[in-house]
């Protein structure tokens, strides 16, 4: 594995590009984001979900994530009513994931079992560049031992996932505390998990 530390808030070019040449090649990176350390691979690379989907298999209770760097596609990926669109402008980028409906441009076998995809945009500068610099989502799951549990360590992350993965950036601007999810794939919103961020405007509405 690749390892490169990166500045947290102006990481350096070269890294980012190399890491966006690594996920179009097909390989798998760990990268920060603002709430743990995911590892992702290119959505549109199979060779890549494969070997995603090998990872995940280790561990059961990891879910996949789709990391934007903005708005303007998600309603390519996943199906956004007006009121969806509306909540997560006020809230992205942050430490949020929206489930909402998938749309047929994700691959089935990544779609949760109620035909749904978890949304991101983190609020982490070498998240957003690395999905800019893509040029569609990157698909991720936290990067967690055998237990589900997410690791916080980036010596073990490196440790544990050193054969799996080609290339791992760091960087020391990681919360380290699980994102809210939001679930908009109904007619309400629904909170499934309380983690970072501020769910005030869902809870006193």
């Amino acid at each position: 594995m690749e390892f490169y530390e990166l500045h947290p808030q102006n990481p350096q070019q070269r890294f980012i590009n190399k890491a966006v040449e690594v996920l179009k090649d097909g390989g798998i990176i760990i990268f920060p984001t603002d709430t743990f350390y995911g590892i992702g691979c290119d959505l549109y690379n199979k060779e890549g979900i494969e070997k995603l989907l090998s990872i995940k298999n280790e561990d059961k209770n990891k879910l996949f994530s789709f990391i934007f760097s903005d708005f303007k596609n998600i309603s390519k990926y996943a199906k956004v009513s007006d009121y969806s669109f509306k909540l997560m402008k006020k809230l992205l980028p942050g430490p949020y994931t929206f489930i909402l409906p998938a749309a047929k441009e994700i691959p089935k076998k990544l779609w949760s079992k109620r035909q749904t995809v978890g949304i991101r945009i983190p609020n982490h500068n070498i998240a957003l560049m690395l999905a800019e610099g893509l040029g569609n989502p990157i698909v991720s799951t936290t990067a967690s031992n055998r237990l589900g549990e997410p690791l916080t360590d980036i010596f073990e992350i490196k440790n544990v996932f050193n054969i799996s993965v080609d290339l791992m950036l760091a960087s020391s601007n990681v919360s380290f505390e699980p994102s809210s999810i939001v679930d908009l794939s109904g007619e309400e919103p629904v909170i499934i998990r309380e983690g970072a961020g501020d769910l005030s405007i869902l809870i006193n509405k």
